[in-house]
Formats: C-alpha cells, structure tokens, sequence
C-alpha cells in the first residue's frame, strides 16, 4: 500500500471517488487540498442509502470522513511517521433529511506538534473534531478521532 502515500492529492481523489466502498454509499470527496490540510466530503441521500426511515444511514454517517484525518495527517508528517485511527465517537445530533457534507482539516501548525512531539520516541495522541452538517448548515452528526502518531522505527522506513 505504501504506492498510495505517492498519489498526489487530484489522484487521490480520483481513487478514493472509485472506491466501492465510497460509491456504494454514496459518499464523494468533493475537494482535497494540494497541501493536504483539508478535505471536503459530501454524502448525498438516496432511496439506496438511506436508512428504513428514509433518512441518512448511521453506518454511512460514520464511514464518510474515515480515511481523511488519518490520510491528511500522515501525508503531512511524510513516510516516517506511522499515523492510526485508535478511537473513533459519533454523535447523532439530529436527523439527516438530505445531503450532508464534512470539512476535515489537518492545520500545519497541528501537525508540526504532533511531529515535533513524536520525534521524541514517544507515541503521540491526538483528537479531532469534524462536523457533519446538511446545506442549511444545521448538525447532523459530530465525530471525533483520536490519532496515534509515532516515529517509524528503522526498520520499518528502510
């Protein structure tokens, strides 16, 4: 897999909007930064992703910004660091009745932190929070991840 921390972020995108886990649920990645700082998602409403009430899907609610932190952060710190999803919450936070779309960012100061934290040897703990919101701007659901940053070991990089 270590072919795909060489896309940049236009074939990225290509890939990730090919994806069938992506397009069977419906999700796009509308825009990924050049410097990998953000990422804009959006999780369009059909009849076949919506849930039995006809609403938005929990299940895609949750899988929509999945990759993204994780991806944003480690392409970032570059192929020295091993970044990881340790933990992941949602919270439902009102009904989803049509399009819903996610901002993730990844700011370069957040992650020199996290770099200059992790060249010390030790792991490095992270949470972010992203909110998922429909066109009028209202709250759907709100998720937060906890990243697990650490240098690579030497062998693990050569």
């Amino acid at each position: 897999m270590e072919w795909k921390r060489s896309l940049s972020p236009a074939q990225l995108q290509e890939h990730i909007n090919a994806w069938p886990t992506f397009a069977a649920q419906k999700i796009t990645l509308e825009e990924i930064a050049d410097d990998w700082t953000r990422a804009l998602v959006r999780l369009d409403l059909t009849p076949e992703n919506a849930n039995f009430f006809g609403t938005q899907f929990g299940g895609s609610l949750f899988t929509m910004i999945d990759p993204f932190v994780v991806i944003l952060a480690a392409q970032q710190l570059g192929p020295d660091y091993a970044v990881w999803d340790v933990s992941v919450e949602i919270d439902f936070v009102r009904v989803g009745t049509g399009p819903v779309t996610a901002e993730v960012l990844m700011p370069p100061e957040v992650v020199a932190e996290m770099k200059s934290a992790a060249d010390t040897g030790e792991k490095v703990l992270r949470w972010f929070e992203v909110d998922l919101v429909m066109d009028d701007g209202s709250v759907v659901a709100r998720q937060r991840r906890q990243l697990y940053v650490r240098r690579q070991r030497a062998e693990a990089t050569s």
